[in-house]
Formats: structure tokens, sequence, C-alpha cells
């Protein structure tokens, strides 16, 4: 689907920062004013700052784990800041204690973050403020379509339970079906461009993929493409290491930023962990918690998925050593142009090369 872009960061290995948070979840980088622009700071911005923001619904499995190592290890061996955010923006879906689990697991893996972790459900009043300016230049739509009229649309037949579904231009199933309204961006009928480090280029066109996409939920909780943009913008986030599975969103986040004058991160998209059946991992009933036989060897089988080779008998050093070989030792072209793996690493896809929509 990309031409294959093999450039791969090189540095040196960069230790978390003292006074960083690496296990209270509690605090955030600022206050939640209502500013989109970075807050002020005495210290200059590093020239690399990567981010984990996992969602608590459940334990950290090994899907979710090889997006925490890889956006790490990426971080790291380019002498740069590695941030955690939690995205608990999704109350009805979140498990209590999972998001302090979450990090307790990190930093028994030694994933030490720097700075003090940001909750996004601290953040409404900056998402309302990024509405209110998309409103002022009149790119939001109100919608009052239900998932069930969309979903029933043949266009969104063979679409996931988790897919976002394709909207027409026009409302379906009239205006007055249930109380309450969503919130959509209105999306030009162009294509949007980006390079991934992994996979080339890619390119899609919103309008005919997804339609306007949703930025404040019916129920009024606001979306993760619209949280994510003006969060990682906030925080001065310069690149994004994450699953292939969030590539198609990558398109749509764009264009927010784009809309909002805000920065464009560097991309690089992990192979997805994917069971017998081709399903997402941390999605199957068969995915064990992270680290169950001991953080040096759920290190190991992280690395041995990216395909980094690790020498044998490297998980019996010990987590701290792991991590120092793995950061030494980083090469993302390894895996270049993949966008799934089985956990067994017996059957792998290969990204297709050249431009297509997505």
């Amino acid at each position: 689907m990309g031409e294959v872009d093999r450039r791969s960061g090189e540095g040196s290995d960069r230790r978390s920062g003292e006074g960083s948070d690496r296990r209270s979840g509690e605090g955030s980088d600022h206050s939640s004013g209502v500013s989109l622009d970075p807050p002020p700071t005495d210290l200059p911005q590093p020239p690399y700052r990567g981010r984990f923001a996992p969602s608590p619904t459940g334990d950290l499995h090994f899907g979710s784990l090889v997006a925490a190592v890889g956006s790490w290890l990426d971080a790291r061996s380019r002498g740069g800041e590695w941030r955690v955010r939690i995205e608990d923006l999704d109350p009805p879906r979140e498990r209590p204690g999972a998001a302090d689990q979450i990090l307790r697991n990190l930093d028994g893996l030694g994933l030490h973050w720097d700075g003090p972790v940001v909750r996004q459900s601290t953040r409404s009043e900056a998402y309302a403020a990024a509405l209110d300016r998309l409103q002022d230049l009149g790119l939001i739509r109100r919608c009052s379509c239900t998932r069930s009229a969309l979903a029933a649309l043949a266009s969104n037949f063979e679409r996931s339970s988790e897919d976002e579904l394709y909207h027409p231009a026009d409302c379906v199933g009239g205006t007055g079906e249930s109380p309450g309204h969503a919130i959509r961006l209105r999306v030009a009928d162009r294509d949007v461009q980006f390079v991934d480090r992994s996979l080339g280029t890619v390119r899609s066109n919103v309008a005919a993929a997804t339609g306007d996409f949703v930025l404040r939920r019916r129920d009024g909780l606001y979306a993760y493409q619209l949280a994510v943009v003006v969060d990682d913008a906030w925080q001065g986030i310069t690149d994004l290491v994450r699953g292939a599975d969030l590539l198609p969103s990558t398109p749509r986040q764009i264009l927010l930023q784009q809309a909002l004058v805000l920065p464009t991160p560097a991309y690089l998209h992990l192979p997805l962990a994917v069971d017998d059946r081709g399903r997402k991992l941390s999605k199957s009933e068969d995915a064990p918690a992270a680290g169950r036989n001991g953080p040096g060897d759920a290190l190991v089988a992280v690395l041995g998925f990216l395909r980094q080779q690790p020498p044998r008998g490297l998980a019996a050093a010990g987590r701290d050593e792991v991590l120092r070989w793995a950061v030494a030792h980083w090469h993302p072209e390894y895996f270049a142009g993949m966008r799934e793996r089985r956990v067994d690493g017996l059957a792998a896809q290969d990204g297709i090369r050249g431009t297509a929509n997505l």
C-alpha cells in the first residue's frame, strides 16, 4: 500500500530525566486551559518527543506492549523524551484501576517516562476550544444520525464494530430519531498524503473513506480523533510510533492538524500483533497480560516480534540489560513495509508497495 521508506533514526541512548513521575498516574503536564498552543516552558524542547497513550479498558496485553516498547526504543535511541498519556475519554468502556495497573506494568518493565502523566479526562476545556475554533472556520456540522442508521448503509456492511462508519454527504434517518447530536468535521473531497517511516508513502481520500467524521459524540463525549490531535500538539509531540491499526486514523488527524494550524508529527506505524484468526491481539480472548513470564522474557518477545534479532539468552541477562541492548540495536528498517504479524512469528504480512487509498 505504500512505497517503503527504509530510513531509521540513529542516536544515543538517553535515560529518563530526573524528577520524572514514573509511577503515579496523578498530575498533568500543565493546567487544562483552553489554549491549543504548547504551554510556555523555561527548558528548550527536545528535538524528539514521543509518547505512548493507552486506553484504560483492560490489562496491558502483548499487542499494546509492542506499541509501548517500540515507541520507547525509538525515543531513547534518538536521545528524545517519551511521555505517557492516559486516553480516558470513554468512561463506559473503562475498567476501574486499569490505568494505574498499566502504569505499574510499564514501570516494572523498565519503560520509565518523562514528566507527569496526562489524563485526557482533565482536558475537556481544550477540546471545547478546538471545536469553537473549527466552528468559527465553518468546518463543523451537527448530525443526528444513529449508528444503527449508518450501519444499515451498504457502504458500511463490512466494517467492524471498531471502525468509524462511513457518513454520506447528507444525514440519514431523519432528524428526530433520538435526543442529542454528534458534531462532525466537514471533510473536503481531496487526497491526504504522508510518508510513514516503515510503510512509505500513504495516500487517502477521507471524504471517500469515512466522510465527515465525529469530533464529539451524541452522548457529549469527545472523540479520539479530536483529542489526540489537540493533545499531541499541546505536549509538543514530534514523532508518533504506534500500531498499524491506527494507520487509517492518520489522514483524519492530519486534516484536523491542518484545519487547526497545528504541526504534523513524523509517523512510524508498527506491525500489528494478531492471533491465528487475524484478530488484533489485544481484543483476543487468548491474549495474556504482558509480562506474565517476567519483564526480560516479555521484552525479548517484543524484540523478536519486531525482528530486532535479540541474541539467544538475552532475557536471562535481566530487564535493564535487555533494554540497554535494545536501545543500542534498534533498527526499524528490519520490519519495514510490514503491517501485521502473528504472535508466534510463523507468518507475516508485508505492506503493499506503491501508493494507494487506505
